[in-house]
């Protein structure tokens, strides 16, 4: 986060309003993952159910690809980027992950520090 948005004296969304985004977010997982009981959670799926449920579009792939030869990424890195993504789409009420949904949980990626 930068200094200027945490030094603006904004304040961020009320907790009423985040714990429904969570609440909605839980029940699309509880709903996308209710004939697989090997998955709760978006935490919890490998491999084959990312395929399945964290498909991306044209700019998502683009993202990916950038990101991946940039950060030099793991398979493993890889993946959690895409649960994580599944996510933050999920607690946006975004049917398909998005690319800014990607950014943003690139921009979360470990960095170096000072």
């Amino acid at each position: 986060m930068s200094y200027e948005r945490l030094t603006s004296g904004r304040l961020g969304a009320p907790s009423a309003v985040v714990r429904e985004r969570v609440i909605a977010a839980q029940q699309r997982q509880a709903a996308r993952f209710a004939n697989d009981p090997r998955y709760a959670t978006n935490a919890d799926m490998g491999p084959e159910a990312i395929r399945i449920h964290c498909a991306l579009d044209g700019a998502g792939h683009s993202l990916m690809k950038a990101a991946v030869r940039q950060l030099d990424l793991s398979a493993g890195a890889y993946q959690r980027i895409l649960r994580i993504a599944r996510t933050i789409a999920d607690l946006a009420g975004a049917e398909q992950i998005g690319a800014a949904h990607l950014a943003e949980r690139v921009q979360y990626r470990a960095r170096p520090t000072l």
